[in-house]
């Protein structure tokens, strides 16, 4: 069997009919219909040769070929082989769901090799790439690696894109959890904006990394920039 062939053996349609309303804007038709862990299995699965042949087929017509080409990528061990993927991959991607599971393993040990991509992707036209950038900065550079800088850098980024505005959400709630002394000023200066900054306080107040004190303080800057 193909891939695709290979995908469709794996169909769940009753999760096909739930994965369709996660991803809204995507045509039904184009989901098959697998669950993540068969997914993250096949990628595991299929020989270096076969991988190389599909990721050079784009674009690919169903989403879980996008999500295995994802995993594919994720698991490659070459840095610079994961960046020409990505960079050939990227303009591709045409939803969070996608987006939101490619993380290469190996960038954990090219942290300063990564950065210059990063800042081309945030600087990028394409939705989804601007939304790798930014979940690149929340996975990788929120611990030992944080730099104040980098919340700059997510700060500084506009857009009406719905996915963009609440990935920057995300981000800046993870900071609170994870470097709250350095993040909590762009709360306090309404830095962000509008929508952004009340999206990002209700979920940092979901969050358990927070203290009650830290929440409610947060939650006194709720209310709207006048």
């Amino acid at each position: 069997m193909n891939i695709q062939e290979r995908l469709f053996s794996l169909q769940d349609l009753k999760y096909r009919d739930f994965h369709a309303k996660l991803v809204p804007g995507i045509d039904k038709e184009r989901i098959i219909g697998v669950r993540v862990p068969d997914l993250r299995k096949l990628a595991k699965e299929i020989p270096s040769e076969e991988a190389r042949e599909f990721m050079g087929e784009l674009p690919h017509k169903y989403i879980e070929e996008n999500n295995l080409h994802g995993f594919l990528i994720s698991n490659m061990k070459d840095f610079d082989a994961v960046i020409r993927e990505l960079e050939a991959f990227l303009p591709y991607v045409d939803n969070w769901a996608t987006c939101d599971l490619i993380s290469p393993k190996i960038f954990k040990k090219n942290l300063n090799e990564l950065l210059p991509y990063i800042d081309k992707w945030l600087n990028s036209p394409e939705t989804y790439t601007i939304r790798f950038g930014i979940e690149m900065l929340m996975s990788f550079y929120l611990d030992d690696a944080f730099k104040p800088d980098y919340l700059a850098k997510v700060s500084k980024i506009h857009s009406e894109e719905y996915y963009v505005r609440m990935m920057v959400a995300w981000y800046f709630a993870t900071a609170l959890a994870k470097q709250y002394e350095a993040t909590v000023g762009y709360i306090e200066e309404h830095s962000l904006e509008d929508w952004t900054h009340r999206k990002t306080i209700q979920k940092a107040v979901e969050s358990r990394r927070l203290t009650a004190e830290q929440k409610e303080y947060l939650r006194s800057f709720s209310k709207s920039k006048k």
